[in-house]
């Protein structure tokens, strides 16, 4: 009997290769948006279109204007997250009740992203967007759901945990 791939793992697949178009020279992710088994969008990370990338650069602009910061600063980084292009490159009708399969890896190595999730502003355009859930590469067979109807009820904001 033909042993095959399951639908989730399928996906991040797709969005593991979307994420090798990604221009940042630390870590590349990848997004595909799926509604009804069917491909809606897909986004990777990389500077808005026209403006140089920091492959093309050579360097990374957020290590270089902030050299000690880990997490967070991501005003400095040149990147649009591949959420968030993914999201722009959809309707929001097409979007609704809709699965956002996200895949981050760092380029040196190319181990997955450990903790990987959308970060507060990508939830914001998820919860907007009308995305009902994301799921997330963890290695190359496990990956960890998120609803985000419990991104809108457990409000970071309000509670005063936000998590990155």
């Amino acid at each position: 009997m033909l042993e095959r791939i399951d639908k989730e793992n399928y996906y991040l697949n797709i969005a593991e290769t979307v994420a090798s178009r990604s221009t940042c020279l630390r870590k590349k992710y990848g997004s595909v948006i799926v509604k009804y088994d069917q491909i809606i969008s897909t986004g990777y990370s990389g500077a808005p279109r026209g403006r140089e990338n920091c492959c093309d650069l050579g360097y990374c602009t957020k290590k270089k204007l902030l050299p000690n910061e880990r997490h967070g600063g991501y005003d400095a980084c040149r990147s649009v997250h591949s959420e968030q292009n993914a999201i722009i490159a959809a309707s929001r009708e097409e979007m609704l009740d809709s699965t956002l399969y996200l895949v981050g890896y760092r380029t040196e190595n190319h181990n997955y992203e450990n903790g990987a999730a959308p970060c507060l502003m990508c939830r914001k355009l998820i919860i907007n967007a009308g995305i009902k859930k994301v799921i997330v590469r963890v290695n190359e067979v496990e990956y960890k759901t998120f609803e985000v109807k419990d991104w809108i009820a457990n409000d970071e904001f309000l509670n005063g945990q936000l998590e990155y």
